[in-house]
């Protein structure tokens, strides 16, 4: 496909974008009924996200050009060209934690509670946030000879784009599944999706060509490890606590 989808007044639109914005909007919907069914206001919700949606862009860009530096040093005006793909998803999701905890501290709400509203819509537009990077052939893994392969370049390849949007819907239907019928404790949600997709994204990192990397590791990998211990112990924590305090 051509990454072009149209142009308003010689400007191109990328396709890329547009997806990355569908994202955006679905899961503002998505958190703004889940923050109701929570018991949290809609004005609260609103200016969070307000806060959050840029920041964590930023973030995203922030994170792919430090570990892309050897490039940008060199190129330091192509900073600035988010049309042209360069988002990192860790990035993005640091920076919007940051400002969520910020944000519920000053308003004197629970984090916990705002996180498990945020998470299933942090998830599902990751999903649809992939394709983006299909149109834009990148994010693809190593040569296969599976049925499922896509050609690019003339090489046939894993389609490592499609991998994790396909994990990650798993993982939201999971989510929204979980939420009705198993939690406990506030942040659960949270916490699974952060365990969940670190799972999801571990694997199909393994797979891809295009990795961020610090020395020979790769930095997804180690964010996604990360991730899941730290979510694990926030989560046995809490369950403790709640089981401490009946």
């Amino acid at each position: 496909m051509n990454p072009v989808a149209f142009k308003i007044f010689g400007i191109e639109v990328m396709w890329y974008g547009i997806l990355i914005s569908l994202g955006v909007v679905i899961g503002t919907i998505l958190a703004l009924r889940e923050a109701k069914r929570l018991g949290i206001s809609e004005d609260t919700m609103i200016d969070l996200l307000l806060y959050a949606i840029p920041i964590a862009l930023i973030g995203a860009r922030i994170h792919y050009v430090i570990f892309s530096w050897d490039y940008y040093k060199n190129n330091l005006i192509q900073v600035f060209h988010f049309r042209g793909g360069g988002l990192a998803i860790h990035g993005a999701i640091i920076a919007a934690v940051i400002v969520a905890v910020i944000f519920t501290r000053k308003k004197g709400i629970d984090f916990w509670k705002v996180a498990d509203a945020c998470a299933p819509s942090l998830i599902l537009g990751q999903a649809i946030g992939r394709w983006g990077n299909f149109i834009n052939q990148e994010a693809y893994g190593t040569p296969t000879d599976l049925p499922w392969g896509i050609v690019i370049d003339g090489v046939k390849v894993h389609p490592t784009f499609l991998y994790e949007s396909l994990g990650n819907f798993m993982v939201f239907l999971f989510l929204l599944w979980y939420r009705r019928n198993k939690t406990k404790v506030s942040g659960e949600v949270f916490l699974l999706y952060l365990i969940l997709y670190s799972i999801v994204r571990f694997f199909v990192e393994g797979l891809r060509t295009d990795s961020l990397m610090l020395g020979s590791i790769r930095i997804a990998q180690l964010i996604s490890i990360l991730s899941v211990f730290i979510a694990i112990y926030y989560l046995l924590k809490r369950r403790k606590n709640s089981t401490i305090q009946k």
